[in-house]
């Protein structure tokens, strides 16, 4: 992934979790971005209330060789995002007595920056990656828990349905289990928000371990998921009120496997017509007439 790629986004996600003095400075980028990007690197620490030294430490943790890296990142970010007017609405908090189009405007807002912030971020070569391997694997195994677990059974549904061999769990046993039983040359997905929920790393390890290539999708490109896994794929995250957390990312995570799953279908495009017409054939009896 291009470090530029996505970077206001990621900066959103992770710097909560970020050290103290590194969270003040990407808590000033955040307050305003646009100020952040015509700042120099001393007025950034004197308004972050550190040094230019943190300024440039909190750079390299997002992959910038230095602060000139990040200005151009968050320059651009922000003339796009102004461009196609991706904010409004953004950061509004909905109210108990808010008109409901109001509330439906924010959400719309909010989702809308998650989509383009994710694919900012997305890297189409890890992308290809993932998917000549899944179109490759005898096995394919997809897990996740809670939020993240109705996510990886979507995504098993759809693959299934296109005769991709896969097996998708929101249950932590069976998912360790089938894990186990994945050899070189499979393909274990592991989704998790933060990155963070022990079963999903079990079940990752496991299938590392027995020689299965490992997929991450999370939002923190720094976490132990991450850290685990072969590749990665990140997610962007913007909580909104009454969707926080997990939560708040299952439009992106839904997202990055689409296009995970629209890659193996051009690489299988023969075979997933041809399994479109036989699924749609049989269900055809299950469905009411036009009216």
């Amino acid at each position: 992934m291009p470090v530029a790629a996505g970077a206001l986004g990621r900066i959103q996600t992770e710097t909560p979790s970020l050290p103290e003095a590194l969270r003040r400075v990407g808590e000033a980028i955040l307050a305003d971005p646009a100020e952040a990007a015509r700042s120099t690197i001393i007025t950034l620490a004197e308004r972050s209330g550190s040094s230019p030294a943190t300024v440039t430490r909190f750079c390299r943790v997002f992959g910038f060789a230095g602060y000139a890296g990040l200005r151009v990142a968050l320059a651009t970010e922000n003339g796009r995002a102004a461009q196609a007017n991706w904010d409004a609405g953004v950061g509004h908090e909905i109210g108990p007595t808010d008109p409901l189009d109001a509330a439906i405007g924010v959400m719309a807002a909010a989702d809308s920056r998650l989509i383009q912030e994710t694919a900012a971020q997305l890297d189409a070569e890890t992308v290809a990656k993932v998917a000549d391997a899944m179109v490759a694997a005898r096995r394919v195994l997809i897990f996740g828990v809670s939020t993240s677990g109705a996510v990886a059974s979507m995504m098993g549904g759809r693959l299934r349905r296109i005769r991709v061999p896969c097996w998708s769990h929101a249950d932590a046993h069976e998912a360790l289990a089938d894990a186990a039983l994945l050899a070189e040359g499979d393909v274990a997905i592991g989704i998790s928000h933060q990155g963070r929920t022990r079963e999903v790393l079990e079940s990752l390890a496991e299938a590392g371990d027995r020689g299965a290539l490992t997929v991450a999708v999370t939002s923190f490109a720094r976490s132990s998921l991450a850290e685990l896994a072969d590749l990665v794929l990140t997610t962007a995250s913007r909580e909104t009120t009454f969707r926080l957390g997990g939560l708040a990312a299952v439009h992106s995570q839904l997202f990055v496997l689409d296009t995970v799953y629209v890659a193996v279908a051009q690489r299988t495009y023969e075979q997933t017509n041809e399994a479109f017409e036989l699924t749609i054939r049989a269900l055809e009896s299950h469905r009411v007439e036009r009216s």
